[in-house]
């Protein structure tokens, strides 16, 4: 932080990052407007590997194929045949070994459990922004909540294995796919994607504007799901808000990754800031 005035509200912090652009417009709706490119340092350069691989897949049911692959290998998270009992290697498929698939399923359960405190730790150190929620409102710091989250998203559970790296790939190839095979319309809009979000915490989001004039600026959770469609936000809270979404903020998108990952097929994940809706009321 610049300064120690207000240390104690996290609303007011700022924080370096790996994407070369400032946190505070990261965090802004003129970030959302521009939507602009955005690429961890160093995470494709010390892959080139994986997107020579890539950049040779006709389609993205092939690409993904090839993501997941080589993440096994690089991470160590391909099964292994159990070893006889009693050798020196007996153990060593027991040890849990941290992999963005169980941490997505995890996020998937409960975006407020370990897994959740995770990822927003990932976005905290990789873009900058300060989580909102975890649990609790992230209003004060210290305070009980505050230490809560701090303690689970260093949680060997999950963080572990060189989980942020995994995750710093798994972002890039996001991005990579969306550039290389674009989702339909209407859902991709030039540089953004539209998207809805249920919510019942509307009030404590609120930033500027009312919901009854239905057009308002809210601040969202540094990391948030998101959805393809109103009425599969709609089973998520009793406001509904349309939005869209720079393209550059996506982590996870319907058909990105192989197999059940998470638990909504139609779940989008992406990072949070304030951003500029329409609300309406179901």
């Amino acid at each position: 932080m610049a300064s120690d005035e207000g240390f104690d509200q996290p609303q007011r912090w700022t924080s370096t990052n790996l994407v070369g652009v400032s946190t505070a417009w990261l965090a802004s709706t003129g970030f959302n407007e521009q939507a602009p490119e955005l690429h961890i340092a160093g995470t494709r350069e010390t892959q080139p590997g994986l997107f020579a691989l890539l950049d040779r897949c006709d389609d993205l049911t092939e690409a993904r194929e090839v993501f997941v692959h080589y993440l096994s290998i690089a991470f160590g998270l391909q099964a292994t045949e159990k070893p006889a009992i009693g050798s020196a290697a007996s153990a060593e498929p027991r040890r849990w070994r941290g992999s963005w698939r169980r941490l997505l399923q995890g996020w998937g359960m409960d975006a407020n459990g370990v897994a959740g405190a995770v990822l927003k730790g990932w976005v905290e150190s990789r873009f900058g922004l300060v989580p909102t929620f975890h649990k609790a409102p992230l209003a004060h710091f210290p305070s009980p909540a505050w230490v809560a989250y701090l303690e689970e998203k260093t949680s060997s559970r999950h963080h572990s294995n060189n989980i942020h790296q995994q995750l710093d790939l798994l972002y890039e190839f996001c991005q990579w796919a969306l550039a290389r095979f674009p989702l339909p319309a209407p859902q991709m809009q030039g540089p953004h994607v539209r998207l809805w979000r249920g919510s019942n915490r509307v009030e404590e989001q609120l930033l500027q504007g009312t919901l009854r004039e239905r057009r308002c600026r809210v601040r969202l959770n540094n990391i948030v799901s998101f959805s393809l469609s109103p009425e599969e936000a709609s089973c998520f809270g009793d406001w509904v808000f349309e939005l869209l979404v720079p393209r550059s903020k996506l982590l996870v998108f319907p058909g990105l990754l192989p197999g059940q990952v998470l638990q909504g097929e139609q779940e989008v994940i992406a990072l949070g800031g304030d951003y500029d809706v329409v609300a309406r009321y179901d």
